[in-house]
């Protein structure tokens, strides 16, 4: 009879704990937060250096290829050789 009183307040005491854990927000509802923010962050940084890794690929073959660069003259800065005519058709 002792030991059911017993268990009766333990898991009583469990229950409130778990409740006050719950509705604290500090507790367990800021620990799913901070996964979500985790994993968030663990997503944008892969994309993060998978864009570093092709700029540096791009750095590399402009370095590299003289015709890299001339297109990328052409497509980002609008360069245009000497007699070429540009159409814009929109």
């Amino acid at each position: 009879m002792l030991q059911h009183k017993a268990l009766r307040v333990a898991l009583g005491l469990a229950l409130v704990l778990a409740v006050m854990s719950v509705a604290d927000g500090r507790g367990f509802r800021r620990h799913l937060s901070l996964e979500r923010e985790i994993s968030t962050l663990g997503s944008r940084n892969q994309k993060l250096t998978e864009d570093n890794r092709a700029l540096l690929d791009e750095i590399d073959a402009m370095r590299k290829d003289p015709k890299a660069l001339e297109r990328a003259a052409r497509e980002e800065l609008g360069f245009v050789k000497p007699g070429e005519v540009i159409i814009n058709v929109e």
